[in-house]
């Protein structure tokens, strides 16, 4: 069979396909995972930082290990899409890195707790920076400006939480409210811009 070679033209009308394909994909307005993560980790930093203020026990932000439930969950309730482009590939690579990033970070974190009588915190600043930096990757995929430029706000509020630590500040409970926080500007505000986009173009 002849291959066909595609013009300038049919090329970007193919790329622009399979974007809006992802975009559709990512199940906007039913089940936006954008949302769903911001909401969720939102809301359990205000839990956390209530049990946390009023019963003065540290000990309440293990309740963060609370995020790789709702991330299996999440792995098991969302189907595989009927047709899987390159830019859905990519896009699920990035979040295989960043969830790797994840684990390992927990893993070293709680290793040099163990051995070193370290604490857990830094993963509070490196979380909102491996997101911030994943969902910025994901808007030049998609080629959305406002999501790669706006979830460096949340890489701001990990830089800031990040300079106190190498400062030697100590951490306060608002720093629950800080990582929550940043959810806001890398996944509740994106989220609710691709859901208004894809109801305008539906």
């Amino acid at each position: 069979m002849e291959e066909k070679t595609l013009t300038e033209k049919e090329s970007l009308d193919l790329i622009s396909q399979m974007i809006q394909s992802s975009k559709k994909n990512l199940e906007v307005g039913k089940n936006n995972q954008s949302l769903c993560w911001g909401y969720f980790t939102l809301a359990l930093s205000v839990v956390i930082f209530l049990l946390t203020y009023f019963t003065q026990n540290g000990l309440w932000c293990w309740c963060w290990t609370l995020m790789f439930v709702f991330w299996a969950f999440m792995a098991k309730k969302n189907k595989r899409p009927d047709v899987v482009t390159y830019t859905d590939k990519a896009i699920g690579n990035v979040w295989k890195v960043m969830g790797f990033m994840f684990i390992l970070t927990f893993i070293v974190s709680f290793i040099c707790m163990y051995l070193f009588g370290t604490t857990m915190i830094q993963m509070m600043p490196l979380s909102a920076l491996y997101v911030g930096i994943g969902v910025s990757i994901n808007g030049i995929l998609l080629q959305e400006k406002w999501m790669v430029y706006l979830p460096l706000i949340s890489c701001i509020i990990a830089f800031y939480m990040l300079i106190t630590l190498i400062a030697q500040r100590e951490p306060t409970i608002f720093w629950h409210l800080l990582l929550g926080g940043s959810f806001i500007f890398s996944m509740i505000i994106p989220g609710h811009i691709l859901k208004h986009k894809s109801i305008r173009e539906s």
